[in-house]
């Protein structure tokens, strides 16, 4: 049965090995879950899953193959035969409570007479709820049939499983990021570096200070480690972008904490001889984009953000801005900021299996050497891949 599991993940594509398989029957061998369908699912996310990102997928692989089963008990049952469980049953029993067994007709009579005894608690059971469901026909009438939720009066709600819950859903690869997801992908840019004054413990040079010093304690301190790491980043704002805005603010949000060295600019559709950093004074307080180029060196990493979504004479013509005149185009100042950064990446929202249908995304996917990412998990990913190189 475990194997058929096994081969669901791999259909739902989580990347699980023989390696993650032999450890979960591992654990399932020396008993660290029994008879629970919440603990095997948590028992066998961690041995199975290795990555966060994977979690939605494992739920639905989960979902799907152990769909109504409310314990464990159809699995130990297809595992384990019913002789060895009923002879390790016995094991466990007192001399005298065997005697009672065999008085009552032996094992298999009193197990007839659990199920007997079973069955006939749910039918009262079922009656009872019917009743109720019948009785209380009236207020079910003011609110729907089923009552407000849709659901019988009698009906008993269960509990939604934890697996269906999805609570990772948005961890996938292929789906929209929250703050959190963006934070780490964007750990992937991060370099560290011992800068500034001594702010922290060395403990491998003061254990062999001290020693070398005949055992006299001689504390040595060293520079904390910081993220070195600088970024500008410019964010078109407005038009089609409104569209964009909330996953713009969590993307902003998650650079701000994530990079010290992190300096943003607003432009509208493409970038052109000014930029802009309080979008209610954009038309009074811009900033050159020469200014920029001569400002921030050139180690610094770019990072566009923007659906790329225009009119192709708006990148490739002087005066194709809709909001001012331009005297060059903004293809030449794309050109002009991949002359002074080496590191380059544009990040676009919309859907990359659209890219193609739109020129002026081709276009700006030119103008960055390709180096266009969709914003997700994944294109997130790349993109800091591509920047860390």
């Amino acid at each position: 049965m475990l194997i058929n599991f096994f081969l669901t993940l791999r259909k739902y594509k989580v990347p699980v090995t023989i390696r993650e398989l032999m450890d979960l029957l591992a654990a399932l061998k020396v008993q660290l879950v029994y008879a629970n369908v919440d603990d095997f699912y948590l028992l066998s996310r961690t041995a199975m899953v290795k990555d966060e990102k994977n979690y939605d997928k494992f739920d639905r692989a989960f979902s799907a193959y152990f769909k109504g089963l409310e314990d464990l008990h159809g699995l130990l049952e297809s595992l384990i035969p019913d002789e060895w469980l009923r002879r390790e049953f016995e094991k466990s029993l007192t001399p005298e409570e065997l005697e009672q067994i065999e008085s009552l007709g032996g094992l298999e009579k009193l197990i007839e007479a659990f199920k007997e005894a079973k069955e006939e608690a749910e039918r009262k059971e079922a009656e009872q709820g019917k009743e109720g469901q019948e009785g209380e026909e009236g207020d079910a009438d003011k609110e729907g049939k089923n009552g407000p939720n849709g659901l019988g009066k009698g009906k008993k709600k269960k509990a939604k499983k934890v697996w269906d819950q999805r609570q990772y859903k948005n961890l996938d690869d292929s789906v929209e990021l929250g703050t959190r997801n963006i934070k780490m992908a964007l750990r992937r840019l991060r370099k560290f570096a011992r800068t500034g004054v001594d702010e922290e413990l060395d403990m491998d040079d003061t254990i062999r200070s001290t020693a070398h010093n005949g055992g006299m304690l001689d504390i040595k301190m060293r520079p904390e480690r910081k993220n070195t790491v600088k970024v500008l980043l410019f964010l078109d704002i407005g038009g089609s972008m409104d569209a964009h805005v909330k996953i713009c603010e969590e993307l902003f949000s998650a650079t701000r904490t994530e990079f010290k060295h992190l300096e943003s600019f607003y432009f509208h559709n493409f970038i052109y001889e000014s930029v802009w950093k309080d979008n209610r004074r954009r038309m009074s307080e811009r900033i050159p984009t020469w200014e920029v180029l001569n400002k921030y060196a050139h180690d610094y990493k770019v990072v566009f953000v923007g659906d790329a979504t225009m009119a192709p004479y708006e990148i490739t013509h002087a005066g194709g801005s809709v909001e001012h005149w331009n005297e060059e185009p903004g293809a030449a100042w794309m050109e002009r900021i991949n002359n002074v950064y080496d590191k380059v990446v544009w990040l676009n929202p919309t859907p990359q299996e659209t890219w193609e249908y739109s020129s002026s995304v081709t276009m700006t996917q030119d103008l960055v050497d390709g180096k266009m990412y969709p914003l997700t998990i994944r294109g997130l990913e790349e993109g800091m891949g591509e920047l860390s190189k």
